[in-house]
């Protein structure tokens, strides 16, 4: 009886710590969206609209499933690469005024979420 029920707690705790998100996972919305709006990114891109970018729909569906979603995003709005914009125009990507590693990656989590 004490082996069962041993067993029975141990795999319930086992249970309780694997369904556990860890706190590093959780995206802050807030943060993310302030950061956001801070960077004029609002003038070129929308949560599910196209404007002269793609809306952050797009951009997350586009890199679903690849492992290097997150330094894709964060290389984006760091280096100001050429893009290519609706009208088929290029200019050069705004840099993100973010110095803060723990601020870029939270937001580019926050656009791959959506």
């Amino acid at each position: 009886m004490f082996k069962t029920t041993l067993s029975v707690v141990s795999a319930s705790i086992l249970f309780a710590f694997a369904s556990v998100v860890p706190a590093h996972a959780a995206v802050d919305e807030d943060a993310a969206k302030a950061l956001f709006k801070k960077n004029d990114c609002t003038k070129c891109h929308s949560v599910d609209k196209t404007k002269k970018g793609p809306s952050l729909k797009k951009i997350a569906a586009d890199l679903k499933g690849k492992p290097d979603a997150q330094a894709t995003v964060i290389k984006n709005m760091t280096t100001g690469p050429k893009v290519k914009l609706q009208d088929g125009t290029e200019q050069e990507h705004k840099v993100i005024d973010a110095k803060d590693d723990k601020e870029l990656k939270n937001l580019a989590d926050w656009i791959l979420a959506q």
